[in-house]
């Protein structure tokens, strides 16, 4: 059932003054019926502005609670959500799951996106203004959210780590890595197993991937061209209907899941966007490594997001109102 929890996050205990956040768990529900785990971080008093968090492959939205309330104390209202089969959103087992990627996109990031469009309605209604709708995708969550319907209503997007995973794009020894992840080793699990296990993807946070998905992100990783050039998909691609502010980062030391040819690759479809191209490096922020997933850690955030949320926020003025 929908419940409503009260936070107190570290940076927040340490002033006993400051109001605290709240944490609103609920469904959503997709054009096709399916209901998706949801949560909205709200901000101490009205929020200035509306983002969204579409997490990367297979990964549940509780490993971007600590963004999700880091956002919230900066006075967003904040909506993530788990994609079909994937944490609290998985109905029944993993192999009965018939989830595809482009599923995710259309329908999972669909619902997402009137869920924040209805809230950002509701709330210019109260308040009496404008707000704006920040977009923030990890991996998958940024390189899929061309495909969603009406995404472009949004005023920017901020993508860490997304990517067209072509192989091609991959060099040296990831190179013949990534080639064997789709050419064998993916679509293999899929046939075999009716499932991609999460520890198949090299990565600690990611869970099982439905049999569908698995397929389907093999088949565009042997794509030139990634998913945009799958006969199927053409109608359906709208990166090119995006105007606003696009903040794309890689980060260096990401060559498994994120090289910045890749995420060059990505940036290259929003064709009439505002696109700035971003590299987040360990030493930027005094650390040895990052890699793909530690630039969302709770204990990192204080020296990570600020930096990838303020070159975004300064280029658009409906985020940047009130900071």
């Amino acid at each position: 059932m929908p419940q409503t929890l009260t936070l107190n996050t570290p940076a927040m205990a340490a002033d006993a003054a400051e109001p605290l956040l709240r944490q609103r768990t609920l469904q959503l529900r997709c054009a096709d019926g399916r209901l998706l785990a949801a949560t909205w971080f709200e901000p101490a008093g009205a929020p200035r502005a509306i983002a969204l968090i579409s997490p990367a492959t297979a990964v549940a939205r509780g490993f971007y609670r600590g963004f999700g309330e880091w956002l919230a104390q900066r006075g967003y209202a904040v909506l993530s959500y788990d994609y079909r089969g994937i944490g609290d959103s998985l109905q029944g087992p993993l192999r009965q799951e018939r989830a595809r990627l482009r599923d995710w996109a259309q329908l999972d990031m669909g619902a997402a996106l009137r869920a924040v469009q209805r809230r950002r309605r509701m709330e210019q209604e109260t308040q009496g203004r404008a707000l704006g709708l920040l977009l923030v995708g990890h991996s998958f969550g940024g390189n899929a959210i061309g495909l969603a319907p009406d995404y472009e209503q949004a005023d920017a997007i901020l993508g860490v780590a997304a990517q067209a995973a072509d192989w091609r794009f991959w060099s040296g020894i990831h190179k013949v890595k990534a080639w064997l992840f789709f050419h064998a080793m993916l679509p293999a699990a899929g046939h075999l197993l009716g499932h991609a296990p999460g520890w198949l993807m090299g990565a600690r946070r990611a869970e099982g991937l439905p049999k569908g998905a698995a397929l389907e992100w093999a088949a565009w990783g042997r794509r030139r061209g990634f998913m945009f050039s799958d006969p199927s998909l053409q109608a359906e691609l709208g990166y090119h209907r995006f105007t606003g502010p696009v903040h794309l980062w890689n980060i260096s030391d990401d060559p498994v899941f994120g090289p910045a040819p890749a995420v060059d690759a990505l940036a290259a479809r929003f064709s009439t966007a505002q696109v700035q191209r971003h590299t987040l490096a360990p030493a930027d922020v005094g650390l040895e490594s990052l890699g793909h997933f530690a630039a969302f850690r709770r204990e990192l955030g204080p020296r990570i997001w600020p930096r990838l949320l303020a070159p975004v926020e300064a280029a658009t003025p409906l985020l940047a109102a009130g900071c």
